[in-house]
């Protein structure tokens, strides 16, 4: 019996230690989601009454021909994300945890840099490098190997692939630092058999890098699927969704429901909360078809 009121006792010790952070997390997490899905089957404006509409909202949103070049954009720069922004941190800690130690902080420094940059300044410094005209800055740079210039974003074949270029430039540093962390975990013992066994460099990272980080590299896969899914800011300050709705995504339709002019903030929140429920499906499938993989 003491031994049982002891824990009883520590157990409402740690809820009462707990209780202020689980309620700021209830009200500036939960709440707004409560919120969100209850105002997707209301017409409000935040001035008169709300109006129950029921599924209204959802309706409009599924039959708005805009939501399927939506869907299709963001499918789209999601894929070109995960193609060119999941390798590409991978492969620069691999090869800044090869460098000499004393100078592994000083580039890991430099791959993070682009991150601690505010988001509006580096895509406005990008949008003005992407200047279409000859004197734009990658056009100059492009202009001596006889390609160009490039309308970049003002093209909607080339505008989508520009933004990810950014975005990885932007989000990369993140995945290095992880990266990095993980790698330090890789016991140096299994790349000196790899080297007594004659594995090469591509080698070592095939068959023993890659296999002792995979729970992380699955992890960080769906935390960019994730992400990518609701890219915002770069199509809105970039091309506002242009040329031609080639940029627009699902993010940026929800921002037009809401502050476009029609100012139907119950469709915005039922496209948000389709959008939710969808990357909860399909992290939830992920999760259950990758668990085996992460043993």
């Amino acid at each position: 019996m003491p031994a049982t009121r002891a824990r009883r006792s520590r157990n409402v010790t740690a809820l009462l230690l707990a209780l202020p952070t689980l309620v700021i997390f209830a009200v500036f997490s939960w709440w707004p989601i409560i919120l969100g899905a209850t105002m997707s089957v209301q017409k409000t404006n935040f001035v008169g009454p709300a109006e129950w509409v029921g599924l209204s909202n959802f309706e409009y949103v599924l039959t708005d021909p805009q939501l399927g070049q939506a869907v299709v954009n963001t499918l789209w720069f999601v894929t070109l994300a995960i193609l060119f922004g999941f390798p590409l941190p991978l492969a620069l800690a691999v090869i800044i945890s090869t460098v000499r130690t004393r100078w592994r902080g000083v580039y890991a420094a430099l791959a993070y840099f682009p991150v601690i940059v505010p988001p509006v300044v580096a895509i406005l410094l990008w949008k003005y490098a992407y200047d279409p005209s000859a004197h734009g800055l990658f056009n100059s740079l492009l202009a001596p190997l006889g390609i160009g210039p490039l309308p970049w974003l003002n093209s909607p074949g080339l505008a989508m692939p520009s933004i990810v270029l950014q975005a990885t430039w932007a989000a990369a540093g993140t995945s290095v630092l992880v990266y990095l962390a993980a790698l330090t975990a890789v016991r140096p013992e299994l790349y000196e058999a790899a080297i007594l066994d004659g594995a090469g460099v591509w080698s070592r990272v095939w068959h023993v890098t890659l296999p002792q980080i995979r729970t992380m590299l699955l992890i960080l896969l769906l935390l960019q699927l994730v992400g990518a899914s609701q890219v915002f800011t770069e199509p809105f300050l970039m091309t506002s969704g242009g040329p031609q709705n080639a940029t627009l995504t699902v993010l940026l339709l929800m921002y037009r429901y809401a502050f476009g002019g029609s100012a139907d903030y119950g469709a915005a929140t039922a496209l948000g909360l389709l959008l939710a429920i969808v990357l909860a499906i399909l992290s939830a499938i992920y999760l259950r078809v990758t668990r085996r993989w992460q043993s």
